[in-house]
This record gives C-alpha cells, structure tokens and sequence, in this order.
C-alpha cells in the first residue's frame, strides 16, 4: 500500500513542556505516553496505544473499564470528564488512595 506510514502505536511529537519517560503528553487532542525524557519543544516518541500504569487523581476509586480522562492542568488521570480529554478506559480497580492506575488506552 502506497499511503501507509506504520501502525501509529508510536508516534514523534514535539514536546508540549520538559516530560520524563512515562510521562502522559497531550498534543492537541492526541495522547500518549512518553517514550524518553524530552525539554520543551524537542521530538518526543508518545507511545499511543497498550497498556499503561498512570499517575492519577489520589482521592478517586476506580472499577473495572470506567472512563479515564487527562487532566492537561495537573498532568495526572482522573474520571472527570469535565474540562479534561477522554484518553481510555481504567484496565484495573484502583483504590482511593492511590497514586496510580491501570489504563487502556483509545
């Protein structure tokens, strides 16, 4: 096929702000995780699709398959919606508290 590129699981984005490996990266409407440490403005692979542990919202309980959203203010997930992008779904219950979770990214 003459128009594909790859498969789109990794994808290099100018950094949004200075991120550490694991880090959540939103550019635009586009999420994932990063790759490698990368400052401000330089390329950065985000991982876009699998299965990650994420930083997220401490005083939340998370069941099975629940929506996960990023909040782009304080970089961590979270099961508000409002004002925050739709990145996937919890893969794991998560209790309140705790610091991390289980994603699935879209």
């Amino acid at each position: 096929m003459k128009n594909y590129i790859n498969d789109g699981t990794s994808i290099t984005v100018p950094a949004p702000r200075d991120v550490s490996s694991g880090e959540g990266v939103l550019v635009g409407a586009m999420f994932g995780f990063a790759a490698t440490n990368a400052k401000s403005g330089e390329p950065v692979t985000i991982e876009r699709k699998g299965l990650f542990h994420a930083n997220k919202l401490g005083a939340q309980a998370w069941g099975d398959g629940v929506k996960v959203y990023w909040n782009n203010t304080s970089f961590q997930c979270t099961t508000v919606a409002s004002g925050n992008t739709h990145i996937g779904y919890a893969a794991r219950p998560a209790a309140d508290p705790s610091d991390t979770g289980a994603v699935a990214l879209l």
